[in-house]
């Protein structure tokens, strides 16, 4: 019997009502079969501090571990600056180091992210696929998902209502698990 794809999920954002965590939710209910997803709260991590790496905080320690025995990573990305947010690039550095010790190495990606505005934190996205080649990551190139105006497509629970993003959002996961298991296959 096949085992399920392993996606391990976080984002960028410490708020309580974070636009990008509700994405992560959205995706957590529509798992396709075969497919289990993990998400981790990056708001325990401290700042990166290189003195550290050969003494890494316990989270630290924990967040790499579930990156590694993770088969693919989800992330949800919110737009700080026209950059991905300090708290994601944070993390990112604590998991990628010390060098010859990235987790992330040799991962497929898929990215996600939403914002107030109308450019839906597409910047953010494309600076994180930068920093993804840097550490060895395979982002998924389709299906985009960024969501726009996205205030107006999230009920004041932080579920997301609309049905288009909802979809968006299934279709993401279903091409990350391809993704995952053609790479698994080179």
């Amino acid at each position: 019997m096949a085992t399920n794809i392993r996606i391990f999920g976080f984002a960028g954002s410490l708020r309580k009502g974070s636009y990008n965590k509700a994405l992560l939710r959205c995706a957590l209910e529509q798992v396709p079969a075969g497919a289990e997803l993990e998400i981790f709260d990056l708001g325990e991590i401290p700042p990166y501090n290189q003195d550290l790496d050969d003494r890494m905080p316990d989270v630290v320690r924990t967040f790499k571990s579930k990156i590694r025995a993770a088969d693919a990573i989800l992330i949800a990305t919110p737009e700080y600056n026209y950059s991905m947010s300090g708290v994601l690039k944070n993390a990112i550095d604590w998991a990628s180091r010390p060098i010859g010790d990235n987790s992330f190495d040799d991962k497929p990606v898929a990215i996600m992210s939403a914002s107030i505005g109308m450019i839906a934190g597409a910047r953010a996205q494309y600076h994180l696929r930068q920093t993804c080649v840097y550490i060895n990551m395979h982002p998924l190139n389709q299906p985009e998902v960024m969501v726009p105006f996205v205030e107006d497509k999230i009920d004041h629970n932080g579920h997301v209502t609309d049905e288009k993003t909802r979809r968006k959002i299934k279709e993401l996961l279903e091409s990350l698990i391809v993704w995952t298991k053609r790479l698994k296959r080179s």
